[in-house]
């Protein structure tokens, strides 16, 4: 089956920063030439990526099929290769010592939207991976690479057999691990997150976090709420820049 990615800031963030992951660019021979389409256009060439005018409807077609969702081309699709997944043990090997480092980790997240826009705020972030598990985790599909604006070209992501697994060779690692549980009662603010190498383990909305994982976290947090929680990608969004604020500006 051939991958698609399409909008506007997926395609040139992906010929940008991995152009070999792209195979052919299609641009809608009806399109209005924006500086993002001609930016599109500039790059591919650059890179000798085949360019072709088509009507696109036929790809509306078949990325409708493969997602069960209507979709917003915006005037432009490409054929790519799947994203590489790097392990664990090379991410840490070859990690900048004299820096901390700062990781997602996703449990059971299956949502490709909320999995796209963790991607997305983590590497606004300037967070340094994000790390999923062969199983309970959402791939990384096209809804994927579209919600995350391109940024999956940006973070890696790290693929382990088991989240159990690597969560034990961080700690061992000098890494803490940081759960975000609602049923908890420190706040996300009350943790010092300054001068340490720390992953951040979110849950799926409804089921949480493995009890496995959360008997193996040095700290547990929520994010208070007057109402219903929020979302994990809401929540991811909101600690990541608690982090964020304290590392840089405290």
């Amino acid at each position: 089956m051939t991958n698609y990615i399409w909008g506007k800031n997926a395609v040139l963030e992906t010929l940008i920063k991995n152009p070999k992951r792209i195979n052919k660019v299609y641009i809608s021979k009806n399109a209005n030439f924006d500086n993002r389409l001609k930016k599109i256009k500039e790059t591919a060439l650059n890179n000798s990526v085949i360019i072709q005018f088509t009507n696109l409807n036929k790809y509306l077609e078949i990325i409708k099929q493969e997602t069960g969702e209507d979709v917003n081309l915006q005037g432009v699709v490409a054929s790519v290769s799947p994203v590489e997944h790097i392990n664990l043990e090379n991410f840490i090997e070859h990690a900048d010592k004299n820096k901390f480092k700062k990781l997602v980790i996703l449990d059971g997240v299956s949502d490709p939207h909320n999995f796209g826009a963790i991607i997305r705020t983590a590497t606004a972030a300037g967070y340094d991976g994000i790390l999923i598990g062969n199983h309970r985790s959402c791939p990384i599909t096209p809804i994927v690479e579209k919600t995350s604006a391109g940024a999956v070209n940006h973070i890696p992501i790290i693929k382990a057999n088991s989240l159990s697994g690597a969560v034990d060779y961080l700690k061992n690692n000098d890494w803490w691990i940081i759960a975000l549980d609602m049923n908890n009662s420190d706040n996300y603010f009350d943790v010092n997150y300054k001068d340490m190498n720390f992953a951040l383990i979110l849950g799926a909305e409804g089921d949480g976090i493995s009890k496995t994982l959360l008997n193996k976290a040095d700290f547990k947090i929520k994010v208070p709420s007057k109402f219903e929680s929020l979302n994990v990608a809401s929540c991811a969004a909101v600690v990541i820049y608690e982090t964020i604020r304290q590392i840089e500006y405290t």
